[in-house]
């Protein structure tokens, strides 16, 4: 006993209380950790009954809504957003209805919607009479537009009667442009006359030189 005398004693002390004073402040600092961490878990918590298990909630883009082109037979066709999981009925509501001449047993109403697809609604095809007739003389056969070597020669197409087939049989028209020349009829309530052609999206001058005795607007 008689080393630990005077000021090797006094050192150990010391030592003892130094060591004391740190392990009381990593146990304050331990406690306040700990105080802290329950409401930063809050954030991802899951809410009461799923298990406990942090989860983050992230919301859909755009509320949960997606954008349809409603087109063709229909009171009002254009672009228009619905809420997810809708289906074709819903967009044909939205878009004012089908019109009277619309084919709704050519499409499926039931068919669910898918973000940035088009939903296109097809006229009835117009009676066999209403389409282009026969040359004199050649009764029975078929007339053909711009068929070369046919040797009959097709009646024009009217623009503001025409189905999207009809018009699709056009020089120069394929199903695009053939909807868009639908599309101009029903938001102008049809052509005045064959120069109005011009007006519509894809058809230049030179394709409306080509279309012009081809389609009539009488």
């Amino acid at each position: 006993m008689s080393d630990l005398d005077g000021p090797r004693l006094a050192l150990y002390i010391a030592l003892g209380l130094i060591v004391c004073f740190l392990g009381a402040r990593y146990l304050r600092a331990q406690e306040r950790g700990s105080d802290v961490a329950p409401a930063a878990r809050t954030t991802t918590a899951a809410p009461p009954g799923d298990g406990g298990s942090p989860a983050v909630s992230v919301g859909r883009a755009g509320g949960g809504r997606m954008t349809i082109h409603v087109a063709g037979a229909v009171r009002r066709p254009g672009v228009y957003r619905l809420p997810a999981g809708g289906r074709v009925d819903d967009a044909l509501r939205r878009a004012g209805g089908a019109t009277r001449n619309a084919d709704l047993a050519a499409i499926n109403l039931a068919a669910k919607l898918e973000d940035g697809r088009q939903v296109l609604v097809p006229a009835r095809a117009a009676p066999a009479d209403a389409g282009a007739a026969p040359a004199a003389g050649n009764a029975g056969s078929p007339a053909v537009s711009g068929a070369a070597g046919s040797g009959v020669e097709a009646a024009p197409i009217n623009l503001n009667t025409a189905t999207l087939e009809q018009l699709d049989t056009l020089d120069g028209v394929g199903p695009g442009i053939a909807q868009r020349i639908l599309d101009y009829r029903e938001q102008h309530g049809g052509f005045d006359r064959v120069e109005d052609l011009g007006e519509v999206p894809g058809i230049g001058d030179k394709r409306l030189a080509t279309l012009t005795p081809l389609v009539t607007a009488g």
